[in-house]
C-alpha cells in the first residue's frame, strides 16, 4: 500500500472519521473498524455493533492507563491475596493464550449517566466522554489523584465498554489490536483512545477475509492500512 493511502487514513481519523486496521497474516488475521473515541456517536456504535459481529472494545494508550491508575485485570486474577479468596481464579488463570503471551484487557466502564449501558447512546456516551475526560485531565496537568478523583465522579465498574491498555513501548512491544488502535489515534493527532470490533465473516465462524474488508472499505470510503505501515510510520517519527 501506498504512503498516500496511509496518509488517508491519518487524515480521516484526524476529522473524526473511521479506518479499517488489519493486524498481520501472522498473529489473529483480523480487521478491525475503529473512529476516535471522541467521535463516538450512537450512529458510530451501530455500525460498529451491525457491521463488524466481534467485540465493541476501547483501546487507550499506556500513559491513559498510568494516568487512571487503570490496572490489567490479567494481573488483577493473578494477586496472591485475591487468589486465596477466590481459588476459582487459580483454575481460570491465563496461561495458554494463542496470540499473544498477555491480554490487554483492563477494567470495563459505564458512565454513571447511562441506563443499562449497553444501548447505543449509552455506550456512544461512555465512550466519547471517557475520550473528552482524558483530554481534559492531559491539558490541565491533572495528577494520578485528581484524574482518578474525576473517573470515579462519572464513571463505575463493572460496565458494558471493555478498556484495553497498550503496553509500555507500543508497537515496539506488542503488535496487537490495541497497539494498532493506539497508533493511529497518536499519528492523527488524537488523544489515545480509539473505539472499534474486530470484523467478522457473516456466520460469525472466522475474521473476515482481507479482499472482503477492503471491499467494505471501498464501498464506504473508509481507509484500509495494515499493522506494518502503522509500525513502520512509528518508528520513522
Amino acid at each position: 500500500m501506498s504512503d498516500s493511502n496511509l496518509d488517508a487514513a491519518i487524515e480521516a481519523f484526524r476529522l473524526g472519521k473511521p479506518v479499517l486496521v488489519f493486524d498481520s497474516d501472522f498473529r489473529e488475521r483480523e480487521t478491525d473498524l475503529l473512529w476516535p473515541a471522541t467521535a463516538a456517536t450512537p450512529e458510530v456504535m451501530r455500525q460498529l455493533r451491525q457491521d463488524c459481529g466481534g467485540l465493541l472494545f476501547l483501546a487507550i494508550g499506556h500513559d491513559v492507563g498510568e494516568l487512571f491508575g487503570l490496572p490489567y485485570l490479567q494481573d488483577i486474577h493473578t494477586h496472591a491475596s485475591l487468589v486465596e479468596q477466590n481459588p476459582v481464579l487459580n483454575s481460570l488463570i491465563t496461561n495458554d493464550l494463542q496470540y499473544d503471551s498477555r491480554s490487554a484487557f483492563t477494567l470495563s466502564l459505564n458512565h454513571r449517566d447511562t441506563f443499562t449501558g449497553i444501548t447505543d447512546r449509552d455506550r456512544s456516551l461512555t465512550t466519547r466522554r471517557f475520550g473528552e475526560l482524558v483530554q481534559e485531565m492531559l491539558e490541565s496537568g491533572a495528577s494520578q489523584e485528581e484524574a482518578i478523583a474525576a473517573l470515579g465522579a462519572e464513571y463505575r465498574t463493572p460496565g458494558h465498554i471493555p478498556l484495553c491498555r497498550e503496553s509500555p513501548g507500543g508497537l515496539a512491544t506488542r503488535e496487537g489490536h490495541t497497539e494498532l488502535a493506539v497508533a493511529i489515534a497518536r499519528l492523527s493527532g488524537n488523544v489515545a483512545c480509539t473505539i472499534g470490533a474486530e470484523m467478522l465473516q457473516p456466520d460469525g465462524d472466522g475474521a473476515l477475509s482481507v479482499e472482503e474488508a477492503k471491499k467494505y472499505g471501498q464501498e464506504r470510503g473508509i481507509p484500509f492500512v495494515s499493522g506494518a505501515e502503522l509500525l513502520a510510520a512509528m518508528d520513522n517519527q
